[in-house]
This record gives structure tokens, C-alpha cells and sequence, in this order.
């Protein structure tokens, strides 16, 4: 019996942290996959790009802020086997970045305390990485 290989998938994730210490969710909107769930916001990490350099774009690109790569901090990651795919996800901690975070692309977005992330549901990829957010914060 042979296994088809899974596709492994690279996604970088940041962990948006305001000056009251709560961190930035984002609900994934109709028509994506797992639509309605909250995640931190991120993105696809492209052919060429380092995960600190998606997060730059993606974070622009999401919710129109700015930051350099200097800002992120690697955390901790995720790594989950999804049915057609294998998901690798560093996640940062950003807490420094210019301007007013807005969902760009119809995403909802929320600013949360760490204690209170498990009362939005999030894809099981993100789910793990909640206590290590509790633990920093």
C-alpha cells in the first residue's frame, strides 16, 4: 500500500500585541476555507520570501499596518495534518507597528485578552498555540 505524499504547506502567523496586551484576531471570511473561525492574522509564505518578510506584506496587505522584520519575534509554531495538506506555522509576536489595524480584505477583526481566546473558535492548527500566548502574557 503506498501513501500519497502530503503537500506541505508554509504559513507565517503573527501574533498583533496592543499596548493593553491583548492580541489582534481576525474571523476567516465567507467563502474561504474554514470561514468563520478566528485566526491570527498571516499568510502563505511565497517562493522567495523569508516568513518575517510575509508577515511585512501580509499584515499590510490584511489590515494596512506597517512593521519591519526587526518587530517580530519568533514565539513558538504549529505544526497539524490537515486531510489534503500538512501545515507548518511559525508564529511572531508583534508589538510594534504603525497605524490603525482594519480588515482590508471583508475579514472581521477583534482585539482580545489572552485569557479569553478559547471562547473563539479557530482552525486546530491555531488552537495549540493559545498557552504559549497565555504564558507570554
Amino acid at each position: 500500500m503506498t501513501v500519497e505524499p502530503r503537500r506541505l504547506l508554509l504559513v507565517a502567523a503573527c501574533a498583533l500585541v496592543d499596548t493593553d496586551g491583548r492580541i489582534l484576531l481576525a474571523q476567516r471570511p465567507e467563502g474561504k476555507s474554514l470561514a468563520g473561525l478566528w485566526e491570527f492574522p498571516g499568510g502563505k509564505v511565497e517562493a522567495g520570501e523569508t516568513p518575517e518578510e510575509t508577515l511585512v506584506r501580509e499584515l499590510e496587505e490584511e489590515l494596512g499596518i506597517v512593521t519591519k522584520i526587526p518587530c517580530l519575534a519568533p514565539l513558538t509554531f504549529a505544526s497539524h495534518t490537515y486531510e489534503s495538506f500538512h501545515l507548518l506555522m511559525p508564529l511572531y509576536i508583534c508589538r510594534r507597528y504603525e497605524g490603525i489595524p482594519v480588515g482590508r480584505e471583508g475579514q472581521a477583526i477583534k482585539w482580545v485578552r489572552s485569557r479569553d481566546l478559547r471562547s473563539y473558535p479557530m482552525p486546530p492548527a491555531d488552537e495549540p498555540l493559545i498557552p504559549f500566548l497565555q504564558d507570554l502574557l
